[in-house]
């Protein structure tokens, strides 16, 4: 699973994007986890904090799921890549055989 960059991009802030967000929970959430060793995990809006069932859910189920899901996302970005780089290079190639062309017409 690639990390990428939260810098200034042309298509969107990195608030706009919502894998960034995903990544950036997972670490939070591996993080809290370490720390929180043997320790309830308090929840904002319910007084039973998470215990050690909730806790082997969340290790063993949900942060495993958001790995998934980075990684399925990774695959996608790659090849979107790909086809932005063949495209790339088509679009040079045919402008170096429109100039190549240009050039026999002036000749």
């Amino acid at each position: 699973m690639a990390s990428h960059s939260a810098a200034a991009s042309p298509f969107c802030r990195p608030e706009e994007d919502p894998f960034l967000l995903l990544e950036s929970t997972l670490r939070s959430m591996e993080e809290i986890l370490r720390r929180s060793r043997g320790l309830p995990l308090r929840r904002t809006w319910i007084e039973q904090p998470y215990g050690e069932e909730e806790i082997t859910i969340l290790e063993e189920e949900v942060i495993p799921a958001i790995q998934q899901c980075l990684a399925r996302v990774d695959e996608l970005d790659e090849r979107l890549l790909a086809q932005q780089e063949l495209l790339q290079r088509c679009q040079l190639e045919a402008g170096r055989e429109a100039l190549a062309e240009l050039r026999l017409q002036m000749a």
